[in-house]
């Protein structure tokens, strides 16, 4: 199968939300490259590097988000994801800067950059959860649980700080008896995790409905469907469903959008965790929770991206 992979020049800032509109048209691959991502890893102790070539460290502002659409479709796709982005750049909050949006697209074949993924794709240890490929057997450390994800459905692995950081956060929140809250459930990694963890149930939302499938299909094949429910919309429509803690790891304009309507499905006293966020828009995040009645408790980042906790 022949795909186009369509590259969109852009900035840190705008990148996720890019890459988000472009999961709206395709569920072959979103990616994106970002200098400041390795430049964060080169002061990662933890990491040795052997080479870098020192070219790459040029241009900080420039950041690639690609998506592999296919060949078929894309005429039809491609001037639909220009209008929608055209639209988010005109609506975004504070003057967010989309640098010059330059695009090309590129005929590859699609067997080649799904074995490149599968490839490079392993184990992600995040505290006492190890996110891995469907494909890989993985014997589990004791104290250890295992969230495997299906290649065919990405939207979120981990990899990324910002979900990596509420994978971290929800371990230190999370008891037995909870009952958490998944908005923007992606993959279903959040929602997943928190029953692996132990928690009694969890609610995972999405607007998108691939991503829907995609959490239903990787809650079957983890062994906890019975314990979630998946839903296609951006909240619960039940506010007699109460969370013991919820989880939104979305950009910050739609955090703060939703930040109305997240208290009424979060328990007294019950933890609300946030991520996704740069810090040019923390003060604006924190306003909009603190404004709805949450008190806030931590602040964590890894590279460019920070994520929050606030109690109700």
């Amino acid at each position: 199968m022949k795909f186009c992979e369509y590259t969109i020049h852009t900035t840190t800032e705008a990148s996720e939300i890019i890459a988000d509109i472009l999961w709206r048209y395709t569920n072959y691959g979103v990616a994106i490259s970002d200098i400041k991502d390795v430049i964060a890893l080169q002061t990662n102790k933890s990491i040795y590097w052997d080479y870098i070539d020192e070219n790459i460290l040029g241009d900080k502002s420039d950041v690639l988000v690609k998506a592999f659409v296919p060949s078929d479709e894309a005429e039809k796709i491609l001037p639909k994801i220009r209008a929608d982005i055209e639209e988010a750049k005109n609506n975004a909050a504070g003057g967010i800067a989309f640098g010059t949006l330059e695009t090309s697209c590129r005929e590859v074949d699609g067997d080649d950059w799904i074995e490149i993924w599968r490839t490079h794709f392993r184990p992600i240890h995040l505290g006492k959860i190890v996110v891995c490929p469907e494909w890989i057997e993985y014997e589990k450390a004791e104290g250890e649980e295992v969230v495997k994800l299906d290649n065919n459905m990405a939207f979120g692995t981990g990899e990324h700080e910002t979900t990596a950081m509420c994978v971290r956060l929800l371990q230190e929140y999370l008891t037995p008896d909870s009952v958490c809250i998944d908005v923007g459930c992606g993959s279903g990694i959040l929602g997943i995790s928190a029953i692996k963890l132990g928690a009694k149930y969890a609610y995972l939302t999405d607007i998108d409905y691939l991503a829907v499938e995609s959490a239903r299909h990787n809650a079957a094949i983890n062994g906890v469907f019975d314990k979630v429910t998946v839903a296609h919309s951006d909240l619960l429509g039940d506010s007699n469903i109460k969370g013991d803690i919820m989880l939104a790891n979305i950009t910050a304009e739609i955090l703060c959008g939703l930040a109305p309507s997240i208290p009424k499905n979060l328990k007294k006293g019950g933890t609300l965790i946030l991520s996704g966020i740069i810090e040019s828009r923390l003060k604006m995040v924190m306003d909009a929770f603190e404004g709805q009645g949450l008190v806030p408790e931590k602040r964590v980042r890894e590279g460019e991206w920070f994520a929050l906790s606030f109690r109700s």
